[in-house]
């Protein structure tokens, strides 16, 4: 079973995705296209706003990043995470544990049944201090979970394809869109808790082991490149 989540956009809001391709096309083919042939002709109607985003490793900003902690740092209800995998640093890990402690609803669904093994044992290397802070872990049982989401207080999501890892966060090429008070986050609400039913609790398992082993402290140093 393979679960993910995907959105359908029109109108002008594609325009901003149409231009993240037309850069990488440019910078991989030396091409450089004239932008406005490709504005979006149909005009839709909207109940919300959305922003895409893209991201790049050639440059210092952050954005992906920025945007996911955005989020978080703003909760003040819940944070529902859909992550395939969870290599996470410091930053973040300040950010989920700070959100939980402070009340906030914080769940974080990974797969349970891995792609990468070694990935999937550094994942849960991160269990532990999360799950003290009182974030809620949830392993996806009938499959792998590959959906990369964030929903927060019934008004705000993301969806794209940045994971919680080091990869996606500064080595890669990336884009997502912010959603907001689009009437599909209640779509992906419906489906997050649906999906819920489907998922392990991790949380007595691994909340009262023993410290980190020799084997996650020695993936943790490859975290970065994972």
């Amino acid at each position: 079973v393979w679960k993910d989540t995907a959105f359908r956009l029109e109108g002008d809001g594609v325009y901003g995705l149409t231009s993240t391709f037309l850069r990488s096309w440019h910078m991989v083919c030396g091409e450089a296209l004239n932008y406005a042939n490709y504005k979006p002709a149909v005009k839709k109607d909207t109940d919300g706003i959305v922003q895409p985003y893209s991201d790049t490793p050639l440059d210092k900003l952050n954005i992906c990043e920025s945007a996911y902690l955005g989020v978080i740092n703003n909760a003040k209800k819940y944070v529902y995470i859909a992550t395939p995998y969870l290599v996470i640093d410091n930053e973040m890990i300040t950010s989920l544990c700070l959100a939980a402690q402070s009340g906030v609803d914080v769940k974080i669904m990974v797969p349970g049944i891995p792609d990468k093994w070694y990935v999937y044992y550094i994942t849960q290397s991160y269990y532990r201090v999360l799950l003290e802070a009182g974030v809620e872990i949830y392993e996806y049982t009938p499959g792998f979970m590959h959906a990369k989401e964030i929903i927060s207080d019934d008004e705000i999501a993301t969806c794209g394809t940045i994971n919680f890892d080091y990869r996606s966060l500064y080595h890669h090429f990336e884009n997502g869109a912010v959603l907001y008070k689009c009437s599909c986050i209640k779509d992906m609400i419906i489906d997050f808790n649906n999906t819920l039913t489907e998922c392990k609790n991790v949380t007595e398992k691994y909340l009262h082991r023993r410290g980190r082993s020799i084997i996650d402290i020695v993936l943790r140093l490859f975290a970065p490149l994972l």
